[in-house]
C-alpha cells in the first residue's frame, strides 16, 4: 500500500512539475503578448498626444533678455512635458509682424504669443495695466497684485473676450527714461519732441505736449539714426547696449516713470488652452512662473555691468531727469489713468483694483524696500 501510494505521489508530483512548466510558459507568453500589445497601441497614442504649438513674439530674433526669455519659455514647456508639448518660436516678422502677434493668437494662426500687454492698448485700454503703467507697480508689487490682489482674475476676464488666456512670463524690472538726441533740462524741452514710447506712458507724454510714436523694437535704431524720432526708451542698459543707441547719441536718462516693473506676458489661444489636461495646464503655468522670476533676476544681474560699459567704454553721459519734469509727468499720469478708467466697465474695474492695491503696496514698500534702501545708502564702511 505504501509503495502504491509513493508511486501515485511521484506521478502527481511529475504532473505538477509539468503543469508549472506549462503555466510559466503561458505566463511568459502572456507578458510578452501584453508588451507587444502595449508597444502596438501605446506608441501611436503617445504620438497622437503630442502637441505642436507656434509661439510668435514682439521681439527681434534672439534679442538678449526678451527674445532669449521667450525661447527659454518655449524650451522649458517642451522639456517639462517631455516633448509632448513642442513649442516652436517665431521672432517678430518671421510669421507675423510684431504688433500682429495678438490677433495671430486670437485667430489661432499661432497658439501663443510672448509680448507686452500695452501693445494691445488699441484692443482695450485695460491691457496696459497688466504690463506697466506710469508711476505704477514695481515688479514685486505687480506679482503681488496679480497673484494675491485679484489681478489675474480680471486679466483672465479681459483676455477671454479676445479668446486668450494670459500669464506673466517675464519682467524687466525698473526701466530707464531713455535716449535723447539733445539734453533735457526743463518741461519745455519735452514739448514737440518726437518720442517713441508705448502704452499709458506714451499717453502721459502727450499730456505735456510731447509728440509720441509707437514702434517695435527692431525699428528703433534706424528711426533714431534717421531723425524720425528725437528720443526713445527701450528697456535698460543691458538691452540698450545690445541695440547700440550709444552710436547715435550719448545722452542717457534715468529713472523711467513709465515702466517701473514691466511684466511681459505669454498669451495662449483660449480654445487651445481649454483643450489641455489639468496636468498640462499646470506645466505651462509653472513654466511661465519660473521664467518670469528668471528673467527679472537676469535683468537685475546684467544691467549695472552694461551701464558701466556704456559709460566707461562708449562715453555715454548719464543724466538724472529733473525732479520738476518728473512731478509734472506724475500729475499728467494721474489724469491719464483717471481718463482711462472711463473707457468701459472692465477698464474701470481693472483701474479701481489696481489703484486700491497700489495704496497698500506703496504704504508697505515705504517701510520695506524703500526704508531698507535708505538705510543701506547711509555712509558707513561695509568693505
Amino acid at each position: 500500500m505504501h509503495r502504491v501510494h509513493d508511486k501515485q505521489t511521484n506521478a502527481e508530483r511529475e504532473g505538477d512539475m509539468e503543469r508549472r512548466k506549462f503555466l510559466r510558459g503561458t505566463g511568459a507568453a502572456t507578458v510578452a503578448g501584453a508588451a507587444a500589445a502595449s508597444s502596438t497601441f501605446s506608441a501611436p497614442a503617445i504620438a497622437q498626444d503630442k502637441r505642436e504649438l507656434k509661439m510668435v513674439t514682439t521681439w527681434p530674433k534672439n534679442f538678449p533678455g526678451l527674445g532669449t526669455s521667450a525661447q527659454r519659455l518655449a524650451d522649458r514647456i517642451s522639456k517639462m512635458s517631455e516633448g509632448r508639448i513642442n513649442v516652436k518660436l517665431f521672432a517678430a516678422g518671421e510669421l507675423v509682424p510684431a504688433f500682429e502677434s495678438f490677433d495671430a493668437v486670437r485667430n489661432n494662426t499661432a497658439q501663443m504669443y510672448h509680448g507686452a500687454e500695452y501693445y494691445w492698448q488699441g484692443k482695450s485700454k485695460a491691457f496696459p495695466f497688466f504690463a506697466a503703467v506710469p508711476y505704477g507697480f514695481t515688479a514685486t508689487e505687480m506679482h503681488s497684485w496679480i497673484h494675491h490682489g485679484g489681478g489675474q482674475e480680471l486679466w483672465d476676464e479681459l483676455a477671454a473676450d479676445f479668446n486668450i488666456k494670459p500669464f506673466m512670463a517675464a519682467n524687466t524690472g525698473v526701466q530707464m527714461a531713455g535716449w535723447f538726441r539733445e539734453p533735457i533740462s526743463s518741461l519745455e524741452d519735452m514739448k514737440g519732441l518726437k518720442f517713441r514710447m508705448p502704452g499709458l506712458g506714451g499717453e502721459t507724454l502727450r499730456q505735456i505736449g510731447t509728440s509720441v510714436v509707437n514702434l517695435p523694437g527692431g525699428e528703433l535704431f534706424q528711426a533714431l539714426q534717421s531723425g524720425n524720432i528725437d528720443a526713445t526708451e527701450w528697456v535698460g542698459p543691458w538691452n540698450d547696449l545690445a541695440f547700440g543707441f550709444y552710436k547715435i547719441t550719448k545722452h542717457y536718462y534715468w529713472p523711467g516713470m513709465h515702466e517701473p516693473g514691466t511684466t511681459l506676458s505669454c498669451g495662449i489661444n483660449k480654445e487651445t488652452w481649454d483643450s489641455f489636461s489639468d496636468s498640462d495646464k499646470a506645466i505651462i503655468e509653472a513654466a511661465c512662473g519660473a521664467e518670469n522670476n528668471n528673467s527679472l533676476a537676469e535683468f537685475n544681474a546684467r544691467n549695472n555691468d552694461a551701464l558701466q560699459t556704456l559709460i566707461n567704454e562708449h562715453d555715454v553721459q548719464l543724466h538724472k531727469m529733473p525732479d520738476e519734469i518728473m512731478k509734472q509727468l506724475g500729475e499728467a499720469a494721474g489724469d491719464v489713468m483717471a481718463d482711462t478708467a472711463k473707457e468701459d466697465d472692465i477698464t474701470k474695474r481693472v483701474y479701481q483694483s489696481y489703484m486700491d492695491f497700489r495704496k497698500k503696496a506703496v504704504a508697505w514698500s515705504k517701510r520695506a524696500e524703500q526704508g531698507y534702501m535708505n538705510i543701506r545708502d547711509l555712509p558707513f564702511d561695509y568693505s
